[in-house]
């Protein structure tokens, strides 16, 4: 895509090259070594003069940047500079970018309130069970508590996993499944085994922020494809298989984030068959799957993991502090996945898989997650009275989980909005970071376990009075990259 830059000062032109070249350079598009385009295709394709690219090239080889070699053109010099995730792909503000909410929300204090994060309040988890798994540990064989895991991992937690999956249907032994530090490792892993640099991958639009993030580490190319009520849109999915080929597609199934909605069969299907006519492979993370009262179509259970790869954690549910995930793949690519985590992290925690599985067979489990949805039940109803009174509305109203994806008044930009709450300790997640097509300007995503202070509200409510509009020119749309249904 041409930059064209013609209009303005000499000097500004000049600046701008540098800062293209420069650009490339941070996101690792120019490495060491690399040579640069000719001045006259640098030229041609920012539409400036020759004499503006060779000042710029000067420019940026006496600031050590880039090295002459004479009679062959301009290198990248040095070593590769630190990857800078943030400046890759489109700028955004840094209010809605997706790394600064996760950072906003990891290194709060707990005087902040946080109905933007992820997670449900300490309280809230599976304290109990996991001291009695800690107690239980303590007592274990030296090599429980000191010694590497084998590659797949811990075969009784393995086995534990197998039969969850196949009270939704899937079918997995536990040969099939290898697990790992958490499930961010676990898409981490396939984007290495199944990636090339500039490989398009499909992402629902809007979903999981940090999927943006990694994406970008490995420098996929993403595409987004509006999310509905009952999931993708599928005809918009179909035209974009049509249209860049891409390698994955990730997704969430069961429930979705950021929207809560849950994918209905026949969306199901007609995916599925898409994805093998395509040649897909579709990585389903099911992360929320015990949030459920009951499960809800998973992708992995229609498909018999021929192609598509499911992966989760407990995180959410048991501990975010005791890491440890799970894949569930094609049999003939576990060992290739295996060799992977090797590579990267070794044998992996033998004790995490040891105190998840110890807490997860106690007896207490099951009571505590039936206690968990009846209070996530509770606090959805107080959330959405509470914001009902501000005028902020849900797209849809959830059959289960934390989230509570809501559109605000008319006219209220969420970067804004959320800049604002900030700086009275409320943190919020604003729509455009879950948007790969920066669609969901008014939007906001609420996780109501975190919402049950009624400051957050007081704080909100203000900002709302203070003004948090856009400025009319650059104002984006106020409607998610999906089709809009009436809130039940």
């Amino acid at each position: 895509m041409r930059d064209h830059i013609a209009s303005g000062r000499a000097g500004s032109r000049i600046d701008a090259v540098m800062t293209a070249i420069t650009a490339r350079i941070a996101a690792r598009a120019l490495l060491p070594g690399a040579r640069l385009p000719s001045v006259r295709a640098q030229a041609k394709a920012m539409a400036v003069s020759v004499s503006t690219v060779v000042e710029a090239y000067e420019r940026l080889a006496a600031e050590g940047a880039i090295r002459s070699r004479p009679g062959s053109g301009f290198y990248v010099s040095g070593a590769a500079v630190p990857l800078a995730l943030a400046e890759i792909g489109p700028k955004r503000e840094r209010e809605i970018d997706p790394l600064w909410i996760s950072r906003q929300s990891l290194e709060a204090g707990e005087e902040v309130l946080k109905p933007g994060c992820g997670w449900l309040p300490a309280s809230w988890m599976h304290e109990a069970g996991l001291r009695r798994g800690l107690r239980a540990l303590a007592r274990a064989e030296t090599a429980t508590i000191t010694d590497y895991a084998t590659p797949l991992g811990l075969p009784a937690l393995r086995r534990l996993l197998a039969r969850r999956m196949a009270a939704c249907g899937i079918e997995a032994g536990p040969g099939q499944i290898m697990l790992t530090d958490c499930g961010t490792q676990a898409i981490d892993l396939i984007c290495r085994f199944l990636l090339e640099p500039g490989d398009t991958v499909l992402l629902d639009d809007p979903c999981y922020f940090n999927f943006h993030a990694l994406l970008k580490a490995h420098r996929a190319k993403v595409v987004g494809v509006p999310y509905t009520p009952s999931g993708p849109d599928v005809d918009a999915f179909e035209a974009a298989l049509a249209a860049h080929s891409p390698r994955l597609y990730i997704t969430n199934s069961a429930i979705h984030n950021p929207t809560g909605a849950v994918l209905s069969p026949a969306v199901a299907h007609r995916l599925l068959t898409l994805a093998e006519r395509a040649g897909l492979v579709v990585v389903e993370d099911d992360i929320f799957a015990d949030f459920e009262p009951a499960p809800a179509p998973r992708l992995a259970a229609f498909d018999g993991l021929t192609r598509v790869i499911h992966i989760g954690s407990f995180s959410k549910t048991l501990s975010a502090s005791v890491r440890c995930g799970y894949i569930a793949a094609p049999r003939e690519w576990i060992d290739s996945l295996a060799d992977l985590k090797i590579a990267t992290s070794f044998g992996g925690g033998r004790l995490a898989a040891d105190l998840l599985l110890a807490a997860l067979t106690d007896g207490g489990y099951r009571k505590h997650m039936e206690a968990v949805r009846r209070r996530l039940a509770a606090a959805l109803d107080e959330t959405v009275g509470r914001l009902g009174a501000l005028g902020i509305t849900p797209w849809l109203l959830p059959r289960a989980g934390m989230f509570l994806w809501c559109r605000l008044p008319d006219g209220v930009d969420a970067a804004r909005l959320a800049r604002a709450c900030l700086q009275e300790g409320v943190v919020l997640a604003p729509g455009n970071a879950f948007s790969q097509s920066q669609t969901a300007s008014g939007f906001l995503r609420f996780n109501v376990a975190q919402s049950t202070d009624a400051r957050i509200f007081d704080v909100i409510g203000r900002a709302l009075r203070g003004g948090t509009s856009a400025p009319p020119a650059g104002r984006q749309s106020d409607r998610p990259a999906s089709r809009a249904i009436s809130p039940r």
